[in-house]
């Protein structure tokens, strides 16, 4: 039975990607809004409110959950991009998915998605799929102790969007909906 925590397995942290691999993650990144939405089409509010595995989130939460982190990978993005080595602030996403927006429609976050990911999309568009340097950029999360590279910034939040759909979809699949 797949683990209803990481349906797609766990997060990948390449340190490198090759340009092929940055342009399959920049398509995900892309096709994220689309997909998330479509996800949620149709769900009615007790659907929304149903948590998406027992002790888990529930659908609402996890769509302004994933606008929350995208929100933080695009902060993330452009320091990489215009810091040395910048140390990135975490933030205790728990405890901002209890906060009152988390109770709002889920459209209000996916309109943000849209804006964002467009933004995002074409930061990430405008560095050269072939300039390793640039994508070889480091970011350092003190929460984690860990150094981490431009791609692999990509490659997380690529996966996080389709992790995220993936539990939506497979609630949606589990409960006939």
């Amino acid at each position: 039975m797949t683990d209803l925590r990481y349906p797609l397995g766990p997060m990948p942290t390449p340190l490198h990607l090759t340009p092929e691999e940055r342009a399959a993650a920049l398509q995900a990144l892309r096709t994220l809004p689309e997909a998330l939405r479509a996800a949620v089409s149709g769900l009615t509010g007790p659907q929304l409110d149903t948590p998406y595995r027992p002790g888990g989130w529930t659908v609402r939460q996890v769509v302004h959950h994933v606008a929350d982190s995208h929100l933080n990978a695009f902060a993330r993005v452009k320091l990489a991009l215009t810091e040395d080595n910048p140390s990135v602030k975490p933030y205790e996403e728990g405890l901002w998915a209890d906060l009152p927006d988390s109770r709002l429609p889920p459209e209000v976050s996916l309109n943000l998605l849209d804006a964002l990911h467009t933004r995002l999309v074409a930061v990430l568009e405008g560095t050269p799929l072939e300039d390793a340097a640039i994508w070889a950029r480091p970011w350092t999360h003190p929460a984690q102790g860990r150094t981490y590279t431009l791609d692999t910034l990509l490659a997380m939040y690529a996966w996080h969007g389709q992790h995220h759909v993936a539990h939506i979809t497979g609630l949606r699949g589990r409960e006939g909906w």
